[in-house]
């Protein structure tokens, strides 16, 4: 059995994570209470806090994982941060993707090693990062940003993570719409991307152009952060007639305590970031299959009276049906009109009760029997 070592390059950004602390990396410190500081290790610099110091000396060659101890006899515990703590820690010239989003992302898009993808809205670089790992160094991640500020905010951030620039990246700095033609991305040419991610304000804008750049079959998936843009994602894709049915989702994270027998929920939690909205790309020429569901009256405006089913019960702005609420049926109502009412009787100032010729009335049973 052969035991020569490979004399093939790592991939990129993989010799940064192991092996001795060098000089330029950055780690994370911990504290006995659990505080965190990122630091970038520069030789003859020290870390001050008001409680001590240490010298940046004392970690460079040092196994990460390390422990180190300032000047007042506090403990550091030393590590490389991970990509999340990372993104996390970063200089941000937008709002980042959190890790429970991009880690979706990578999932659900099935974003492949040697895939290309699109992405569109590059903000700080935070998914540019988890897709350039996902596609390695043989895909190709085409990322567009309208901001040339947010570009150099990416650049940035992206090179420090990896220790060099990604053979695999491709940055432009213009309009997605404008760009993506002269990327050389065609399904048509035979030179589709594999999967598009969309991080933008108006996604539904960009449908077609994204979709005359993906391969048959490939995985769109936007992300939006209010309930409008979702809507008008999946009204647009619907109305395109070149994706299939677009599913929807949102994540939350809810970290525990743990301590001794004290577990339980930590009173904080990463809740709503924003919307995931999945779709596929149809072949040329096919038409999406009708969809079966039943939409809640009211929910689509009717085109022409004659599509309307002749029995159809008709629907007004003010029917609560043609917002998507179930109407409350008269019997509920009275029902609860009654247990009110005895409420109130019950309430009643026991003087008005003990008035001559004001008899107390018996409470209507609650069952409304």
């Amino acid at each position: 059995m052969s035991t020569d070592v490979p004399t093939t390059a790592p991939p990129t950004g993989a010799t940064s994570r192991r092996g001795p602390l060098r000089e330029g990396e950055r780690v994370q410190l911990t504290d006995p209470r659990g505080r965190m500081h990122t630091i970038t290790l520069t030789a003859g610099a020290e870390f001050h806090t008001h409680r001590g110091r240490f010298t940046h000396d004392d970690l460079i060659g040092r196994s990460d994982g390390t422990v180190v101890t300032n000047t007042a006899g506090i403990e550091y515990l030393v590590l490389r941060p991970l990509l999340a703590d990372f993104v996390l820690s970063m200089p941000r010239g937008a709002a980042v993707v959190y890790p429970k989003d991009s880690g979706q992302i990578v999932q659900m898009a099935d974003v492949f090693p040697g895939a290309t993808v699109i992405e569109a809205g590059v903000g700080s670089g935070a998914l540019t990062m988890s897709l350039l790992r996902a596609v390695g160094d043989l895909g190709r991640v085409h990322s567009f940003e309208r901001r040339e500020d947010f570009a150099a905010v990416a650049r940035g951030n992206v090179e420090t993570f990896f220790g060099a620039p990604h053979p695999a990246w491709t940055l432009q700095v213009g309009d997605l719409v404008e760009s993506l033609p002269g990327s050389g991305l065609s399904s048509a040419r035979g030179t589709g991307a594999d999967r598009a991610v969309l991080d933008m304000l108006a996604p539904w804008e960009c449908l077609d152009a994204v979709a005359d750049a993906l391969v048959p079959g490939g995985v769109l998936i936007c992300y939006v952060a209010t309930a409008t843009q979702l809507s008008r994602v999946a009204e647009a894709v619907r109305g395109s007639g070149r994706w299939t049915e677009p599913e929807a989702w949102e994540s939350m994270v809810r970290g525990w305590h743990l301590e001794g027998l004290a577990v339980r929920p930590e009173h904080r939690m990463v809740g709503h970031t924003g919307f995931l909205v999945t779709t596929r790309r149809l072949a040329d020429g096919v038409k999406p299959p009708l969809r079966k569901r039943r939409p809640a009256p009211g929910a689509y405006p009717v085109v022409d009276a004659e599509d309307a089913a002749p029995d159809a019960p008709e629907v007004t702005d003010d029917d609560p049906a043609a917002y998507g609420v179930r109407p409350v049926s008269d019997k509920k109502v009275r029902k609860a009109a009654r247990i009110a009412l005895a409420g109130a009787a019950a309430n009643r100032a026991p003087e008005a009760a003990d008035e001559p010729g004001d008899a107390a009335e018996e409470p209507a049973d609650a069952s409304g029997e």
